[in-house]
């Protein structure tokens, strides 16, 4: 099922004992380590407030929008420090965040969305005729206007933008966010092409930990701000905690991992 489990391999991005904080006051990243290997896929997962999207835009570059600053801990991309280099920069070395599919030109069309990404030319042209061939319906939707499109479709649209970039990783922030079930999974089954495609490494940020884990080599979960569990995919997949956390059914009423934890402890200090 996976490409690459050996996490021995030299990192092609690293991440080491990152704090961020907002205002500067709030810390919502609580020096969190991570590694992406070259042609790898790796989850960041957790949900909604982790601190999973304020850890990739620190990597990408788009902190200062949101009033946050690194306030320790090193960002590296093939040994080379990329911590509070602008978006541009980031990019350009090859570390790309796809953008969110909401932020599309939904008044223009695929074709042109696509040539805003990157000037047209020969080159240009054959890059996004074999992104055609890996999304048959982004060439079906070509000249359709964009706000027209499915939530999956979108989806692949910004996911091809990120391409026109030459990226050697992706950072695809909630790529299963407001789509259905079959639709995440056939995403998922193209991010895993891509990699073999392509040989980029991908790093995804989820809150569907399942769908993540079932293409991902590696996993780290986030709960509030901090990484609590690490491992394989499928160390993460069978681990019963992780099952009774981030695996199971939704229940707004169950308490957090780290809560639940700290109880045991307790029980087991006073029992």
């Amino acid at each position: 099922m996976h490409g690459n489990s050996d996490m021995a391999v030299s990192a092609t991005l690293e991440v080491e004992n990152l704090e961020v904080t907002y205002s500067r006051v709030i810390v919502a990243v609580r020096g969190i380590s991570l590694k992406v290997p070259p042609n790898s896929i790796v989850a960041l997962l957790g949900t909604n407030g982790a601190g999973k999207s304020t850890t990739v835009r620190a990597i990408s570059g788009f902190l200062p929008v949101d009033d946050a600053e690194i306030k320790k801990g090193r960002i590296a991309f093939d040994g080379k420090s990329i911590r509070n280099q602008p978006p541009h920069i980031v990019a350009s070395a090859g570390v790309v965040l796809v953008p969110e599919r909401r932020k599309i030109f939904e008044t223009l069309s695929v074709w042109d969305n696509l040539r805003l990404t990157r000037g047209a030319g020969r080159s240009w042209n054959r890059e996004v005729e074999r992104l055609f061939s890996i999304f048959p319906v982004l060439a079906k939707r070509r000249d359709q206007v964009s706000g027209y499109l499915s939530g999956g479709e979108r989806q692949m649209l910004a996911i091809a933008q990120g391409l026109l970039c030459n990226p050697k990783i992706l950072l695809i922030d909630e790529l299963s966010l407001g789509l259905a079930p079959h639709l995440v999974d056939d995403l998922m089954q193209q991010i895993v092409r891509l990699r073999a495609e392509l040989g980029i490494s991908i790093l995804l940020i989820e809150q569907d930990a399942l769908s993540a884990l079932h293409v991902a080599d590696y996993g780290y979960i986030m709960e509030s701000g901090r990484i609590v569990f690490e491992g394989s995919a499928e160390k993460l997949l069978t681990h019963k905690d992780v099952q009774e956390f981030y695996l199971g059914s939704a229940d707004t009423e169950r308490s957090s991992y780290r809560n639940v934890k700290q109880y045991r402890r307790s029980r087991r200090w006073w029992g």
